[in-house]
């Protein structure tokens, strides 16, 4: 079969040089909306990432000098989109990470998958290990675990919701490759479809407990593919008219 270009334009990249789209901000979290093909940290490689372009504009808004403490409690991977939670004091971090321990975060994805489901809801679990740059079902692996719920389906494309309960080198994009819904724009993981830019995968909500007030904080983030793909299809459609 013919791969597929879907052309998400609102998938690129700003060309502001460390611009970032703030969600929430106080003195002791940070919010941000992280772009697709933009890594979370900076490696070896390249030093221009979402924590960077966050500590630049630390430093222009509450006009400091010096070194930044910022520390992401979680990441996503470079081809993927959403919210990256930060702590701003060290206080902040260690208590975030008990909760990433003691699991009580709920962290809730938005995917546009090929196929379509038989279940409006259900769950996959697997045993997968992390192998060259990529994750493989595997017997001696660690075990992934999602809740799914089908919200949307278009002709041979599904939107679906996913709720982490575990947090596996590339696991989404893994466990539905192996349930023959890979993620739209995937093609590590044998994806048909190929996007201008990331894969159609995005971190829409998180829950946690802010580490300070003990308030209970809920934060959202649209996916943009939820727009895009309308409009794909209401174009697609008209061309066939």
């Amino acid at each position: 079969m013919l791969q597929q270009l879907l052309p998400f334009y609102f998938m690129k990249l700003s060309d502001k040089e460390n611009s970032v789209d703030v969600i929430y901000v106080d003195n002791h979290l940070l919010v941000l909306n992280k772009p697709v093909d933009l890594l979370t940290q900076p490696t070896n490689i390249s030093s221009d990432s979402l924590e960077t372009r966050a500590k630049d504009w630390i430093k222009k808004r509450y006009k400091k000098p010096g070194r930044v403490f910022l520390e992401c409690i979680h990441r996503l991977d470079k081809p993927v989109s959403g919210m990256v939670v930060f702590a701003r004091t060290s206080k902040a971090l260690s208590r975030l990470q008990k909760q990433m321990r003691e699991k009580t975060i709920a962290k809730y994805y938005l995917a546009l998958v090929e196929g379509t489901f038989s279940k409006e809801k259900g769950e996959m679990k697997h045993t997968i290990a992390h192998s060259t740059l990529k994750a493989k079902l595997s017997a001696s692996g660690k075990s992934a675990f999602l809740e799914y719920k089908v919200k949307k389906t278009y002709e041979n494309l599904s939107l679906v919701e996913i709720c982490l309960h575990t947090g596996r080198y590339h696991q989404i994009r893994v466990q539905m490759s192996l349930s023959k819904h890979p993620v739209v724009g995937d093609k590590k993981y044998k994806s048909r479809w190929m996007l201008d830019n990331g894969i159609a995968l995005h971190h829409a909500k998180m829950e946690l407990e802010h580490p300070v007030t003990k308030e209970k904080m809920l934060f959202t983030s649209n996916a943009p593919f939820e727009a895009s793909i309308e409009q794909y299809l209401f174009q697609t459609n008209a061309r066939k008219k």
